[in-house]
């Protein structure tokens, strides 16, 4: 939709012969010029983290290697550690790639993190099969997920500080989702994931991840569920992840505010895991052959600059809320280094995170900033 009279940004390419600064006062007007780092802004003992791409963790990409150098202390795989990429035939794994990524992190001191061991999706048809062409049996299903954790976190044992071992078991009514590893192993599937996880590598820390936990008190407590039920076994879980991928308006700040205090009042500390802030309508995809309609891609040709302050405040928003978790909180990633990586395009023009497609700061970068500064 047009906004008139709004003044729109990021509309094209920057040319090569623009400087850096002018690029940015270009863009963005003086105060959005990257003056400042956030993880020297966070509270101490935070990770303020990104997830990143092959491209990035090969270093091809070496605009997004030098923001993320500069900017964070923490990253998290994309895709690269996820089932299907790492262990996609059953009598072999893939690392060369994997190593990659941890070495970019550990060259810069920053912690590493693995994601996800055990998800119900980017997971090869073979482990779940069983050899008359249904699912396997439980032991059959029980050893290749012990195979696969033993494997790769065994592998970078003392490298990755922490894992995602479950990644979206639940619905959003709290249940548990029926996936392939639940109906091959039962519920204590989970239970199971993290056993393996904590023999491959005692000293990693162990995550349970899922999205809708700000959004869906149902979801929320099925997730507490989950941890208590590793508790009540003696089985590791330091974090729940709640992904952050997030709307403008929704979740409230009341809503983040009382995810966190409940999470942690588990006695785990809470992470926010998957951030960013999706601008575009809820649309389906368009029939094949059929072109999408245009009010389901408002922004082709740039963000309004009022939408861009509404990004601005609701990351602001959010940000003061993780500050008065200071204590409960040790982790918040970014999904994605900027506007043109995130997942969130999928064929139209979404500008999520607080870098645009020319990896300039945006006014939520500066309002994010602003916020960490009055930290103490």
């Amino acid at each position: 939709m047009q906004h008139k009279g709004a003044r729109r940004i990021d509309r094209r390419p920057v040319t090569r012969a623009l400087t850096a600064a002018a690029c940015a006062l270009a863009l963005c007007g003086p105060a959005a010029q990257e003056t400042r780092a956030l993880k020297d802004l966070v509270p101490g003992g935070w990770l303020i983290g990104v997830a990143i791409n092959q491209n990035q963790s090969d270093e091809r990409d070496t605009a997004a290697v030098d923001l993320i150098t500069r900017q964070f202390n923490a990253i998290s795989p994309e895709n690269l550690l996820k089932f299907e990429s790492v262990h996609r035939q059953p009598d072999g794994f893939t690392f060369e790639a994997q190593d990659r990524y941890v070495a970019f992190g550990q060259q810069r001191g920053m912690a590493v993190i693995g994601h996800t061991l055990v998800w119900h999706s980017q997971t090869p048809a073979w482990v779940w099969a069983g050899s008359d062409g249904g699912l396997a049996d439980r032991a059959t299903m029980l050893e290749r997920m012990r195979v696969h954790i033993a494997t790769v976190v065994g592998r970078y044992k003392g490298r990755i500080r922490g894992w995602d071992v479950v990644n979206e078991a639940l619905n959003d009514d709290g249940t548990l989702r029926d996936s392939p590893w639940r109906r091959g192993i039962g519920d204590d599937y989970i239970a199971k994931a993290f056993e393996f996880a904590r023999e491959a590598d005692p000293g990693a820390e162990l995550y349970y991840n899922d999205f809708n936990l700000a959004t869906r008190p149902a979801k929320r407590a099925g997730a507490i569920r989950i941890v208590k039920e590793l508790q009540q076994r003696g089985l590791r879980i330091d974090a729940v992840g709640e992904q952050g991928h997030w709307r403008l308006n929704t979740p409230t700040v009341a809503e983040i505010d009382q995810t966190i205090t409940e999470l942690r009042a588990t006695g785990v500390k809470v992470m926010i895991t998957e951030l960013d802030v999706n601008l575009l309508p809820p649309t389906a995809p368009p029939a094949p052959g059929q072109p999408r309609e245009p009010a389901a891609n408002p922004y082709v040709d740039g963000l309004p600059d009022d939408v861009q302050q509404a990004l601005a405040r609701c990351y602001a928003n959010a940000f003061r809320v993780f500050l008065k978790h200071r204590d409960d909180i040790t982790r918040v990633t970014f999904w994605g280094v900027s506007d043109g990586d995130s997942w969130l395009n999928r064929g139209r023009m979404n500008y999520p995170l607080l870098w645009d497609r020319q990896r300039q700061p945006k006014a939520a970068f500066e309002e994010v900033t602003k916020v960490l500064m009055t930290k103490s």
